[in-house]
């Protein structure tokens, strides 16, 4: 956020609540591209629970897939504040397809570009960004959620290249991915902090198998098993250094929450848009529901737990992108942002009442698309043991 005239000075801190023009533009376009672009896909996406492909190179040619990285890249140089609002906006029309676009523009690239070498971001960034591949992410496995240094994956080296065994699970983009940046240990013994290296696989790679899951919730937002067996990839497919796998991961995680909590604003500003029409428009004994107090208080809780959630968000994406601390801050928004997406959307259905449980309604599916928000990218409980930590208890 740039810094404006009108600005509120206290103790000391200048502090800006304003976008820049060029974010409003941005947010703007994002907006009518989601609405115009988007919208007409939702219902078939959510029906066949598949991701609507053709959105990847119609994002990526105008520069709305990936806004973070630079222009050199083929970015627009829009930091993550700029990854923020795409992912907001994009939510707001569809939780599942939020998910497609933010690991691509996010965590499935994010280590490439900030701890790759110049070919590899040739190689595959630069396309990713141009929607022509979609990347994903592969860190969780059957025995390694939220204890993510209990991986069992393994890249052995041999003959020039890492062979790599091993089962991922929850993969987002993991059916559709051209490349997934895997992590491995390739020396258990140092354990993770040393023992852990990130590796780039081509989905044609031979021993790469992935098969399709079936949620509930998110459902456009397709999400895979993945298994390695004797999967070799060329040794220039190593991330950064080998054994500093888990602090890269690390980096990307924390980027990720903040991306992750603007998707669950979109979906709670789309849920609490949608309570707050319904409300104003359902009569019953005589005015509109919307007038009496129960649901008047609700929809005022729910407008300001929209105001606080949006401001940790960006107040974090702010930090990221000026090179300050923020796992901290990360955590919270991460934390914050998910439940009040649980909170706003069982009230959304409390105010639709019967229509909130058929099957048609708008209601129900921001009901089911809340549930995973304190679920992935790291639990609410792990959110809350990061921050405890960062407060100072140990």
């Amino acid at each position: 956020m740039r810094r404006l005239d009108k600005t509120v000075r206290s103790w000391g801190v200048k502090l800006d609540f304003e976008f820049s023009e060029e974010q409003k533009m941005f947010k703007q376009a994002i907006r009518d591209f989601a609405e115009k672009e988007i919208s007409p896909l939702v219902d078939e996406a959510e029906r066949t629970a598949t991701f609507p492909l053709q959105l990847f190179p119609k994002m990526g040619e105008l520069g709305y897939l990936c806004p973070r990285y630079p222009p050199e890249y083929g970015g627009a140089g829009m930091g993550k504040i700029g990854d923020c609002i795409m992912v907001e906006e994009v939510a707001y029309v569809n939780v599942g397809i939020a998910a497609g676009t933010m690991v691509t523009g996010g965590i499935g690239t994010s280590a490439i570009y900030v701890r790759g070498n110049e070919e590899q971001k040739q190689k595959y960034l630069v396309p990713a960004i141009k929607g022509q591949k979609i990347a994903a992410f592969g860190l969780t496995e059957p025995n390694a959620g939220s204890d993510a240094a209990a991986i069992e994956t393994t890249a052995v080296k041999k003959n020039g290249k890492y062979v790599i065994n091993g089962t991922k699970i929850f993969i987002t983009n993991g059916t559709t991915c051209d490349f997934v940046c895997v992590a491995a240990y390739t020396d258990k013994s140092k354990g993770a902090g040393r023992g852990v290296s990130l590796f780039i696989v081509e989905k044609d790679t031979p021993g790469f198998k992935r098969s399709k899951l079936h949620k509930f919730c998110s459902r456009p937002g397709e999400t895979a098993e993945l298994t390695f067996e004797d999967c070799a990839v060329p040794e220039e497919n190593l991330i950064g250094e080998e054994g500093r796998g888990f602090p890269y991961i690390m980096e990307v995680l924390y980027g990720g929450r903040i991306s992750h909590a603007s998707r669950s604003l979109g979906l709670a500003r789309a849920a609490y848009d949608a309570a707050l029409k319904y409300a104003q428009e359902r009569v019953q004994f005589g005015q509109p529901i919307a007038k009496f107090q129960t649901n008047t208080f609700k929809l005022a809780r729910m407008a300001m737990d929209l105001e606080a959630a949006r401001w940790l968000i960006y107040y974090a994406a702010w930090l990221y992108d000026q090179n300050q601390p923020h796992v901290k801050e990360a955590a919270m928004a991460k934390l914050f942002a998910s439940e009040v997406a649980t909170r706003i959307t069982t009230e959304t259905m409390q105010i639709y009442g019967g229509y909130g449980l058929t099957e048609d309604s708008i209601a129900q599916r921001y009901f089911r698309d809340a549930r995973l928000a304190t679920i992935t990218e790291g639990t609410s409980e792990i959110q809350q043991l990061v921050i405890s930590r960062e407060i100072g208890i140990r």
